[in-house]
Order: C-alpha cells, then structure tokens, then sequence
C-alpha cells in the first residue's frame, strides 16, 4: 500500500511503531521494520554511547528503514543527531518541536525529519520549518497528551499543511488504517499495539495487566508530573491524586531518592531536569520532582515490572486489544484488514 509517507521514508506499509521509552529498543524496532512498518528507536532514556551501540544493533538486525526519537530540549541534543547522521538513520523524530537549525542540519545530511504534534499551529510551525512529515497525536494518545480527540484533530491538521500526515491516537488494526486514509492522512503510527506483541521486550506480567484493563480503567492524570498524562490507572496513580500537598512532596522525593540511585542523576540534576519537563506550567515541588522522574517511573514498570512502584503510558485502545501477536503478525493482520474494508466499501 503505497502513499506519501511510505514513498518519503521507504517502508512497505504506512505504519509506524512510535518511540517509546524503555519500550521501543532494538529487538522492538527491527521486528516492527522487517515486518514493513517505520519501526522508530526511543533514545531519551539511553545515554549517548547506549544510542549509538542501539542504532548499530538495529542495522544488524535489518535492512529495513527506521528511525530514531529525539528530545529537541536535551542538553546533547546535538551529539545524539550527529550519531544518527554518522551511522545513515533514515528518520528523526521528535516529541517536541525542534528548531529550524536542527530541522535544517538533518535534511542537510539527507535525514528525513518527522516531529509529532497536538495542535494544528505546532504542525504549521514545523512545516514552515521545513519538516518532512508530522505524527498528529490525539488525545486517546498514551504517555503525555493533549485534549483534542484524533478524529477532530486530524482533518485540522490534513487541512493545513501540504506535508505528510501520520495519524495516532486510538488505531490498532486495519479499520482505523482506512479511516485515517480517508481523513486525509497518509499513514497511522501506534504505541501500545506495538508494546502489546510478543516482540516487546515488557515483562510478560506487565502485559498481562494491560491485556485485563478495560477502557474504564484508562485514565488521563497530572498527579504523576503535572502534565496530562494517559496512563493505566493503578494504585499508585490513586495515591498520587488523593495526596494533599505535603504528603505529595514526601512521597516524591522518597520516590526521587529511590530513582536517583538508579538513574545517577544528582539532587540538582533531577530538579534542572523537573523544571525544564515543566514547558511553562504551574507545577508543585512534588510534581517537579516526579516531572524529573518520569522517565524512571516508567522504567519500575516497562523494564523491572514494579507495577507498583511505576506507571505504565497506555492508550486507549489497550482496552480493545486482546492478544500478543508478533510484529510480523500484527503488521500482515492490519493490512490483510484494511485490504478487506476496501474491497467493501460502497463504489
């Protein structure tokens, strides 16, 4: 299935597995990109050394296209692009706006430059910059999310730029493919379908708690770090909404203490990092402090299983998914689905 956004990055399928953290490592990428789909690698929890080591992994493993996510605000920001450019990625990607002189210095390397977006300005923005393409992300979305659902969202943003528009927030099979298709959009990118396979390297327990959540028990938050985030509600999420503001705090920085030992961030280096994740927003010491440990209350949960003491990012659409197919298999069942739905569509 041929469209703009496989034509600009080379893929067999428009689909793209997003860049999650301490979820989207090499096994994850180069099952997603032989299985046709734009598998794209999470750097923000790696260190430089880890990236590059990442990124040659995968070329082992495929010859296929795939991408690297990038946190535009990170401090070596620079570095990390200049790995990606040595080692021939195909696609950058970014949760954040880069600038116009990122965006510049990776199309002049030949680097196809994809930011991901939730509000119609920030893909004009972006375009104007000279991005290639953009993932719109509504608010079914999981992780850090906006409030515009998808199916709003989406024909805004199709509408105003004349780039490629990759679509996520609410897909998982091939349905959602032709009706992202139909909107206008030239692709869907996917999260938590693509955790949700036996590719994922997500202790199984983890999985399974997904596989039992229901659409009910989704939930969009600010307790964790003071922005919105949809995530699998668990006790610990409970704790943190019901907490008053000095049983907050507490909580947070034993939590920080904690997460320090295993990140290696010091004291101030965890606050510089809360306040930089604050993007302008009014957030508690609690909240900065968490902000900081985001990355780490994920990592409880996506690599050690501490349901418990993590938090696990999820879209709404775990609560539709019921198995953990390869990504081989999901890739061949959504586009065996959206074939069908074509074939059956009025004419």
């Amino acid at each position: 299935m041929e469209t703009p956004f496989t034509k600009l990055v080379g893929v067999r399928y428009p689909i793209v597995q997003t860049g999650m953290g301490w979820v989207a490592g090499p096994r994850l990428v180069s099952a997603s990109a032989n299985a046709g789909a734009l598998g794209i690698l999470a750097s923000a929890t790696m260190t430089v050394d880890q990236l590059r080591s990442a990124v040659r992994e995968v070329k082992s493993r495929t010859e296929a296209p795939f991408g690297v996510n990038l946190r535009a605000d990170a401090g070596d920001a620079g570095e990390r692009v200049q790995i990606i450019i040595e080692e021939g990625v195909r696609v950058a990607s970014f949760a954040l706006a880069p600038s116009k002189e990122l965006i510049a210095r990776l199309k002049d390397a030949g680097i196809v430059v994809i930011p991901s977006i939730g509000a119609r300005r920030h893909a004009e923005k972006v375009a104007a910059w000279g991005a290639d393409a953009v993932v719109v992300q509504g608010g079914e979305g999981g992780g850090h999310t906006g409030e515009v659902a998808t199916t709003v969202l989406l024909p805004q943003v199709v509408d105003a730029v004349d780039i490629p528009v990759v679509a996520a927030g609410g897909f998982f099979d091939g349905r959602g493919l032709v009706a992202a298709l139909a909107y206008g959009a030239a692709g869907v990118a996917m999260g938590t379908r693509f955790l949700l396979t036996s590719d994922s390297t997500v202790p199984d327990a983890v999985k399974a708690t997904y596989l039992a959540a229901s659409v009910k028990d989704i939930t969009v938050t600010t307790a964790v770090d003071g922005l919105p985030h949809r995530m699998l509600r668990s006790e610990l999420v409970s704790s943190l909404e019901h907490a008053g503001r000095a049983r907050a705090l507490a909580q947070a920085v034993c939590r920080a203490a904690g997460f320090r030992k295993l990140s290696g961030l010091s004291w101030p280096q965890m606050v510089r990092e809360g306040l930089v994740m604050k993007h302008g927003k009014d957030l508690s010491w609690s909240q900065i402090l968490l902000a900081a440990n985001t990355p780490m209350l994920l990592k409880a949960s996506m690599v050690d299983g501490r349901t418990d003491l993590g938090v696990m990012a999820s879209g709404q659409v775990a609560g539709l998914i019921e198995d953990l197919p390869s990504c081989a298999e999901l890739v061949d069942r959504i586009m065996a689905e959206a074939r069908d739905v074509l074939a059956r569509l009025p004419r």
